[in-house]
């Protein structure tokens, strides 16, 4: 028999499931109700989001915690900045950027040209993770370092066509949780039960500047929402105005591995072609 928990959370991205999860529990379709929604601000979401957050808060019952790991966008322009400067640090909390070694840099090594690929992901861990575990802990009553006695539920809004995102706690005071994957809701069910229930368009959740974006993402910034695509353009420029820390070569916000504004944003529908990976919002594991 499991244990009773002594909290039960609900970790809210502000995506199209996690929404879909925290209104349910509100509605009590989702039992045992969580006690808390709790939203970690990476401090590069879109306004949209942060619109759509303030709308939950307002018609939801169940309260929300906004908690904080830092400004992803501000620490990673600082630290690079820093480092060019003095070359000494080390970046917690690095996107999955792209890095590549210019193909006469590998020349030049008597090496093949690089193929290049994604960065070691932390970004998820820093600016997601923690934050949620630091206020769990807080709820649970207990500070930084004291040893955790208590158990908590963590409810997560992953979907059943996304059952390969599922992972157990990294900690042992929290319990993770599965109820779309429980009632075998995918992503479309999760839209149907939005759209029943009066919430149209809810868009997906996930940083200005990830490089987890698809075409399909970074095409409809660029013509619909033209400062956030200047906003995105010119962080991924700036990451290669001097050496990258601790990288061969250039990265690059893209995995074309060229600037962003370089970049032919056609999809496979502009094509012709059918897409089943269309969803970015779940890359961060939350």
């Amino acid at each position: 028999m499991d244990k009773k928990p002594d909290l039960i959370t609900l970790s809210l991205g502000a995506g199209v499931q996690s929404t879909c999860l925290y209104l349910m529990a509100c509605q009590g379709e989702i039992l045992p109700r969580p006690d808390v929604a709790i939203f970690s601000d990476t401090g590069w979401e879109p306004p949209e989001v942060y619109e759509h957050l303030e709308k939950l808060k307002a018609n939801g019952s169940i309260p929300i915690n906004i908690v904080s790991g830092g400004n992803i966008r501000d620490d990673v322009i600082n630290y690079v900045t820093s480092w060019r400067e003095d070359g000494s640090g080390w970046l917690r909390g690095q996107p999955p950027m792209y890095a590549r070694i210019p193909d006469e840099v590998s020349k030049m090594n008597n090496k093949e040209p690089d193929k290049g690929g994604p960065l070691w992901r932390q970004c998820t861990e820093k600016y997601k993770i923690k934050p949620i575990q630091n206020e769990i802990r807080r709820l649970l009553g207990y500070k930084k370092g004291q040893h955790v006695r208590k158990l908590a539920h963590q409810y997560f809004g992953i979907s059943s066509d996304e059952m390969q995102r599922m992972k157990d706690s990294r900690v042992t005071w929290i319990d993770n949780r599965y109820p779309l994957v429980d009632m075998r809701m995918n992503r479309t069910k999760c839209i149907d039960w939005l759209e029943k229930n009066n919430w149209h368009n809810v868009e997906k959740s996930a940083c200005i500047g990830c490089p987890y974006h698809d075409n399909k993402m970074w095409k409809h910034m660029k013509n619909n929402r033209p400062e956030q695509w200047a906003d995105a353009v010119e962080f991924d420029k700036a990451m290669r105005d001097g050496p990258y820390p601790n990288t061969k070569g250039q990265v690059y916000l893209h995995p074309n591995m060229i600037p962003l504004d370089q970049v032919e944003l056609s999809t496979s529908e502009d094509r012709g072609q059918l897409s089943f990976l269309d969803e970015c919002e779940g890359m961060c594991g939350v």
